[in-house]
């Protein structure tokens, strides 16, 4: 069987630039890449800025170990994702500090006075609680997934998907810092909320932009 190199790359490049950001830390955290019926995940309980090549597992879709380390024990919720969407290529699944911190709270990130967090996210909703490993992570991630690339799960972190795995890299860097902005806001005080018309004005003058 012929595995993609390039596949193999991109994880590592994702996963070194995540580490050194502080979106990912020693232990916690996965990437993948979907090729065709193939994914390339990161192994269980690896540091992710010393990944080598042979140590990134490339799984069937029904999780079927086919080369390198053993794969993530998130490995489920990255499939599950994939089987819910053709269009997605690469996920992210990580523990943020800020983003996770909301998810702690089971509150959505979302907001009324930072306009390019409404454009572009709207609210960052949260997926219901389900053990981190088994199935139950995952079932209520569809719910949230149909619609958006990111969200956030309840009492354990936060995944982004995209077309590329570098669409999902950049779209969990921007949610963190859209909730790193609004955390520190808050505590600085009250802030200042735009008015409903402007927030629809907004989203209305976006949605012209998109072309939609």
């Amino acid at each position: 069987m012929t595995f993609d190199s390039n596949a193999i790359n991109d994880v590592l490049t994702v996963a070194k630039r995540l580490d050194q950001k502080g979106i990912l830390n020693a232990i916690e955290g996965n990437i993948s890449v979907r090729k065709g019926d193939l994914v390339y995940i990161t192994p269980s309980g690896k540091n992710k800025a010393y990944l080598t090549e042979d140590m990134i597992s490339v799984i069937d879709m029904d999780g079927r170990l086919l080369k390198g380390f053993k794969a993530s024990s998130e490995y489920k919720l990255h499939l599950h994702a994939y089987k819910l969407r053709a269009d997605i290529g690469g996920m992210v699944h990580a523990h943020p500090t800020y983003l996770t911190a909301y998810a702690l709270l089971n509150k959505p990130v979302e907001t009324k006075a930072y306009p390019e967090m409404m454009v572009v996210y709207g609210s960052i909703q949260v997926a219901a609680y389900g053990r981190p490993g088994t199935d139950d992570i995952y079932r209520d991630v569809g719910r949230i997934l149909k619609n958006e690339n990111v969200l956030l799960l309840a009492n354990h972190g936060a995944m982004a998907v995209g077309e590329t795995v570098f669409d999902a890299m950049n779209a969990l860097e921007a949610a963190e810092s859209s909730a790193r902005i609004l955390t520190v806001a808050s505590t600085l005080g009250k802030v200042k909320e735009l008015s409903d018309e402007e927030c629809q004005a907004l989203l209305l003058q976006h949605e012209e932009r998109m072309g939609r």
